[in-house]
């Protein structure tokens, strides 16, 4: 028999699969405690959502190939071996990492076999599939085009740039989501009580657990690994065979070789730490900004509440000083839905740097807030009737658009104009700094807003 067969098997069925039996104790308890069903899905509700298509996939039996993308320790592999327990096909892993065109090839032959001798269906497991080559993404295409597998393709990567699109086109795509921390803690809980876990032989301390829970990151996997090597250092440490072993923070600090960052992501912490963090990036202290960063990621804060903050401050505090801030800090944010954690901690930094190091403005932030401040008094208006569509039936005989100047005509392509309604026809609300590209952004609005204005030496 081929190391690859045995995973869920069913009796009375010949079947195979790539991991090994989940049940002996031996096993890492990562594995044991996976998830046999839907309903035994940790997060996901999405996926696992009365008529979703994963669930009709699941209890209608169709043969239906996915793509399923998302962060590590999601459940891409799990869901992969639901379909195949559920729907009682073999379950069949290819690795993307060592795989060449002529596994892939064996792999679907062999499921094609068995369907000819009136076998099981087979899942086809890629894990890792960006890893392919367009040459190993084209040989699974017949397999999935004639149904001989349903093909399962798991992926970290945004896949409409690491999938072919001929295969992308004949799957399911599925966007899984990070895991939150009370899904990680629940995981934890069940590992801990559950008959296939440690069945309620271990102790955890609350602080022990919110220490894990933080370092597992959303990552349903590492949290388990971290818990089964805290639960051996505790075996390994308790002084008496009457004791129960008890997973202390040390203990767990130990266990993992990383020590708790002192910092409370629902509490005064997170909010002490953000404040620090924006407050140092405003006042251009890069060694600062880089450290309370660091802080935020080793204590497991969502990347992506880092990523929007950024964002936030390319407009408020630096703005038109360096317009180069918002696409950084924008590229930031998208690298940590493309890439995601730890790799994206180099591209938060790498933003966090720039925009610490950029020259500053809030004239941008305090210009909507003047503008937004005059129509919450309800300086409104009328639409001057030069500026008003002109494009309908009837609009010239009211008057709309008889006097506008199309500034494309006129010298500079600026016109002499009002834009701004009766009310606050004189209002002055960007004021542009001195500080870095704003500096040319400001001579050039007041000779520009001269010209409109119709006056010299304007404001």
């Amino acid at each position: 028999m081929a190391e690859s067969e045995g995973l869920f098997d069913v009796p009375g069925r010949t079947g195979g699969g790539s991991l090994s039996d989940q049940s002996h104790r031996g096993a890492p308890l990562a594995v044991r405690m996976r998830p046999r069903d839907l309903d035994d899905l940790v997060g996901q509700s999405h996926l696992r959502a009365d008529g979703s298509p994963l669930r009709r996939l699941v209890e209608g039996d169709h043969s239906m190939s996915l793509v399923l993308w998302g962060p590590p320790g999601t459940g891409k592999t799990t869901i992969a071996g639901i379909v195949s327990r559920q729907t009682e096909r073999r379950f069949v892993e290819v690795s993307a990492v060592s795989a060449g065109v002529k596994e892939v090839r064996a792999a679907i032959d062999a499921a094609r076999a068995q369907l000819a001798a009136g076998g099981a269906e087979t899942v086809l497991f890629v894990d890792e599939v960006h890893r392919f080559t367009k040459a190993q993404q084209d040989a699974l295409l017949p397999g999935v085009e004639n149904r001989w597998v349903t093909l399962v393709a798991a992926t970290t990567e945004n896949p409409f740039f690491s999938v072919i699109s001929p295969l992308l086109s004949r799957s399911l795509l599925l966007k899984l989501e990070s895991l939150t921390d009370a899904d990680i803690d629940g995981v934890v809980t069940r590992a801990l009580e559950d008959e296939r876990g440690l069945a309620g032989a271990v102790d955890l301390d609350q602080v022990a657990r919110e220490h894990l829970v933080r370092l597992a990151g959303g990552d349903a996997r590492r949290a388990l690994t971290y818990l089964e090597a805290s639960a051996a250092a505790a075996e390994a440490v308790r002084t008496s065979t009457d004791d129960r072993p008890r997973i202390t923070l040390e203990v767990a600090e130990t266990a993992v070789d990383q020590a708790a960052v002192r910092y409370d992501r629902q509490g005064d912490q997170h909010y002490d730490v953000t404040s620090a963090f924006i407050k140092s990036i405003r006042g251009s202290d890069v060694d600062a900004s880089l450290h309370w960063l660091a802080r935020m990621v080793e204590a497991g804060e969502d990347p992506r509440f880092i990523a929007r903050r950024l964002v936030i401050l390319a407009s408020e505090d630096i703005g038109m000083a360096d317009p180069t801030a918002l696409p950084t800090a924008v590229a930031a944010a998208q690298a940590v839905q493309l890439i995601g954690m730890p790799e994206a901690r180099l591209n938060l930094a790498q933003a966090v740097v720039a925009l610490a190091s950029a020259p500053k403005s809030n004239a941008v932030y305090m210009a909507f807030e003047a503008a937004a401040a005059d129509v919450r008094a309800g300086k409104v208006g009328s639409v001057p009737a030069h500026l008003r569509d002109a494009h309908y039936g009837g609009a010239k005989k009211l008057g709309h658009g008889e006097t506008y100047v199309y500034p494309h005509d006129v010298k500079h392509g600026v016109a002499q104009q009002q834009y701004l309604p009766e009310p606050v026809r004189d209002a002055a609300y960007y004021r542009p700094t001195s500080h870095g590209a704003e500096a040319g952004v400001k001579d050039r609005w007041e000779r520009i807003r001269s010209i409109v204005r119709g006056v010299r030496n304007g404001r």
